[in-house]
């Protein structure tokens, strides 16, 4: 390509995840896409983190509904990546000839663009998820794994020990170098659990991508095949642990709950932090307009909206309408929705575009929820309208519409 330069570290972002575990909320978009927080995407995270940390180069590897989130990156330009050698990169499956090959695992999504990440020539790839919400300085993770000599270094995040068989749980010795890596161990000996975040050195990485590939027993994947392999053959691996807020948005319930935190002053998850901002890109919405009767009470209620009934502990939105008379709590109203008057929702997540009919209600009444229970989440898919009247129940997911006033059952 007549490159004269090599980039120090390069990101590859793996962003084609089908995001099943959130239902109705990805039927039509990748994970990453999905709307978080009032003012964002999930991606944003992540790629707010490159730029901010330095990191200039990032490909981002799609598969599962990309049609949005290609959109929504476009030329990198709100997050500063629109630029002549560098930026953000779509990188879908390649297609060979007259058939495409899927990415057939996180490693082999990483195989597949070797030339790609050649192109650029770094010392060193940085591997990403795309479905996680935090804040990061990867080039803090970049000196510790230089300082070390490391071959790979993990970012781990202590947890509380009854709940690290839930990850791939890194023991290690006294300097942080890592003896052992167990996924989702029935006794784990540590609570340093992986965040998926790795920094390899990248001549080591192609090395083990490259003997993956041939491995035909393998899975392709770094937890379950790339890193034990480094780790038996004895390279230098190393845990980095990450101190700050970090959350898988995975499922519905996770998802929520993120959303929620940022409503908890409690919670170390501050977003309107200029020397780390995390950028999105955004329509241009008129400013919001709360009416006289309108309740606002602990929530975050974005530009374009129009609000006329009460909103408590709620992430709402631009563009969201809420009439007379309604009630939103514990929930998460996304871009464009209509709460018409008189409508109730409670500890539910509805996806953009949604009509909520005069006096309807969606999910949980919150006198129900004793101190130590969790919620259970209703869900209300892109686009549809559910009917005036209708109650849809605790932990409902509403996939059609619903046009008659009949419970809707999950």
């Amino acid at each position: 390509m007549g490159f004269t330069k090599n980039k120090e570290m390069i990101a590859m972002l793996l962003a084609g995840g089908q995001g099943s575990r959130m239902g109705v909320l990805t039927s039509r978009v990748a994970k990453p896409a999905v709307p978080f927080g009032g003012k964002w995407r999930i991606i944003d995270f992540p790629l707010s983190n490159c730029v901010n940390s330095g990191v200039d180069t990032i490909g981002v590897l799609t598969q599962y509904q990309p049609l949005e989130l290609n959109s929504y990156i476009g030329n990198g330009q709100p997050w500063d990546l629109d630029r002549l050698y560098g930026g953000a990169f779509i990188l879908p499956p390649y297609v060979r000839g007259k058939e495409g090959e899927w990415y057939k695992g996180t490693a082999n999504a990483i195989y597949q663009n070797i030339n790609f990440i050649e192109m650029y020539d770094p010392e060193y790839v940085l591997i990403l998820s795309g479905d996680h919400i935090y804040k990061m300085n990867y080039n803090m993770m970049l000196e510790y794994h230089k300082e070390k000599g490391a071959d790979c270094t993990i970012a781990v995040m202590p947890v509380p020990i009854e709940e690290a068989s839930r990850f791939g749980v890194m023991n290690t010795e006294a300097d942080m170098k890592i003896y052992e890596f167990e996924e989702k161990p029935p006794q784990p000996k540590s609570n340093l659990a992986s965040m998926g975040i790795y920094i390899f050195t990248w001549s080591k990485l192609k090395e083990y991508l490259i003997k993956d590939e041939e491995n035909v027993n393998s899975s392709n994947d770094f937890g379950h095949d790339v890193l034990p392999a480094m780790l038996n053959d004895g390279n230098k691996m190393y845990a980095y642990e990450y101190k700050g807020y970090w959350k898988d948005v995975g499922t519905v319930e996770s998802l929520w709950e993120a959303n929620m935190d940022i409503l908890d002053a409690t919670v170390p998850l501050n977003l309107n932090d200029p020397p780390w901002k995390v950028y999105s890109r955004n329509n241009n919405y008129p400013p919001q307009f709360i009416g006289e009767d309108a309740v606002l009470k602990n929530s975050s209620v974005t530009e374009g909206c129009s609000i006329h009934g009460t909103v408590e502990n709620s992430i709402v939105f631009p563009g969201v309408k809420v009439g007379k008379g309604a009630v939103i709590s514990n929930s998460v109203i996304m871009p464009d929705c209509v709460i018409e008057d008189g409508a109730v929702v409670e500890y539910a997540i509805v996806a953009a575009n949604v009509k909520i009919g005069k006096d309807a209600h969606i999910g949980q009444n919150k006198k129900v929820l004793k101190a130590d229970e969790h919620p259970e989440i209703s869900v209300i898919g892109q686009d549809l309208t559910v009917a005036a009247g209708v109650i849809v129940p605790a932990g409902a997911v509403v996939s059609e519409n619903i046009t008659s006033e009949e419970k809707e059952e999950a």
